[in-house]
């Protein structure tokens, strides 16, 4: 894509902007006060032009080292909760006082990855999320590390950010890093390396471009950021990775400027719930088929029924989501309208013998395909 085709960035209205941990902070831990207004004022001019924006932090973590006087990133979950409960405050302190100097309204809004794969609390945050920005207000988002544990952490605020833009269908979703971008080699060890301008597949060679995590401030690294690309793209939205301590950077990019790299999205758009259903549910089970309903629903776009099911694996109740496996990998997820224990005796049989298998039919499928989404 030609720098001349990225004038839909000016179209922006809804827009995502996660800041992570090296933007934020200095090497001894403490919030760079001069980054953090800066960006504030870059992103409530943006506010003041009539875009929408939800801001993605990191951080929390950081300034709590900086309150104690830490070094070093601790490694154990007790240590990190500890420090992100002080650091949290101290850093919507600042927010909020750089964001009201410029006459703007923030509110925080702390998740953990159980917030998105529960189904009826995804649709909370999103009616949240959505009825704070129509109330004019910036949604300042960060990941709640002081109750996380280790099964419900989203990992990284690449990927958080990636399911909030997902989850308020941005318009654009933008990381800013300590990295220009994507490189064909780590720049900081390689003075070759190119920076690439945009990406429009996610090929397996681009992904081994990407190297190791980040600093030891941080969490994440470009990995983390590919994986937020590929989220991003499969929900139709452009993800642009940039550097944060670029002066200006973001109002570049609104007018029409790539400053980084641009991964473009596909061109079919999944809608919010298979996307929730892709990226955000928790897998509570598996169900093999062979390979006919492998083909019906990876190239026919079918519904699965049970004559297709070779396997059950998992405990699972109806409206859980499982993994489809198909003859070597898995190919899909979707939300199943039957228990395990009731797949377990319809699966390699007929829909019509549903009822006098189980007593009852609810329905022909064990996944309807409006429930389904292929592996992306």
């Amino acid at each position: 894509m030609a720098e001349k085709d990225l004038g839909f960035l000016k179209e922006t209205q809804r827009l995502v902007v996660k800041v992570g941990s090296s933007t934020l902070t200095y090497p001894t831990g403490k919030l760079n006060l001069y980054q953090l207004e800066r960006l504030v004022r870059e992103l409530a001019d943006l506010k003041h032009q009539g875009l929408e924006i939800i801001l993605v932090t990191s951080g929390a973590v950081g300034a709590g080292m900086g309150k104690l006087g830490l070094e070093e990133r601790p490694k154990t979950i007790p240590e990190k909760q500890a420090l992100a409960s002080i650091g949290q405050g101290i850093l919507m302190h600042m927010y909020e006082k750089f964001f009201s100097e410029y006459g703007e309204t923030v509110a925080q809004v702390l998740l953990t990855r159980e917030d998105l794969t529960n189904r009826g609390r995804y649709l909370n945050a999103r009616n949240t999320l959505l009825t704070l920005l129509r109330l004019g207000v910036i949604p300042i988002v960060n990941e709640n590390d002081t109750v996380v544990f280790e099964e419900i952490k989203f990992g990284d605020n690449d990927t958080l950010a990636a399911l909030v833009a997902g989850l308020v269908d941005a318009d654009l979703l933008v990381l800013l890093s300590d990295i220009d971008g994507l490189y064909t080699a780590d720049p900081r060890q390689d003075s070759t390396a190119q920076l690439i301008k945009v990406v429009e597949e996610l090929t397996p060679e681009i992904t081994k471009q990407a190297g190791g995590s980040g600093t030891k401030l941080g969490t994440g690294g470009m990995m983390t950021k590919l994986q937020a690309a590929k989220i991003a793209s499969n929900s139709g939205i452009p993800m642009m990775v940039t550097n944060g301590s670029r002066e200006g950077v973001m109002r570049e990019i609104i007018r029409g400027v790539n400053p980084g790299t641009l991964f473009v999205p596909r061109d079919h758009r999944i809608n919010t719930r298979k996307t929730w259903i892709a990226f955000a549910s928790k897998i509570n089970g598996r169900l093999y088929v062979d390979s006919g309903a492998e083909k019906a629903l990876v190239e026919k776009g079918k519904s699965l029924l049970p004559s297709g099911i070779i396997k059950v694996e998992g405990n699972f109740k109806r409206a859980c989501v499982v993994s489809i496996m198909g003859q070597s990998e898995e190919i899909a997820r979707g939300i199943v309208n039957y228990a395990a224990s009731e797949i377990n005796k319809i699966m390699g049989c007929q829909s019509k013998d549903i009822t006098e298998i189980l007593g009852h039919k609810d329905y022909d499928e064990v996944i309807h395909r409006d429930n389904l989404t292929l592996k992306v």
